[in-house]
């Protein structure tokens, strides 16, 4: 999960909203790798989801939902707001968890 989520976070550093615009084949690479993140975090067990309420897994696993189901209808401002305003502090969390 959080491979995933920073490499995506790499992939748009230096850039703006407006560049996923122009860019097919961005939006598409970072549609996957959240794709990943959410799988990865489907498949973590139950119980060690519970023993870490501290991350959104619920809203990780729909966000792949939506983007599998969904993937020709991705609102770019609602990506763009998860890219820049979530990821970073599921980065943080993970690292954290990690650590321990």
């Amino acid at each position: 999960m959080r491979d995933h989520a920073r490499e995506a976070t790499t992939f748009i550093e230096g850039l703006s909203r407006k560049d996923l615009d122009g860019d097919r084949v961005l939006v598409l690479a970072l549609s996957q790798l959240l794709q990943i993140v959410g799988e990865a975090a489907n498949r973590i067990s139950p119980v060690f989801r519970e023993s870490h309420p501290e991350l959104p897994w619920q809203q990780i696993v729909a966000l792949r939902n939506r983007l599998i189901h969904g993937y020709d209808a991705i609102n770019l401002d609602v990506l763009w707001e998860i890219l820049t305003g979530d990821l970073p502090p599921l980065i943080s969390a993970l690292d954290l968890l990690l650590e321990r």
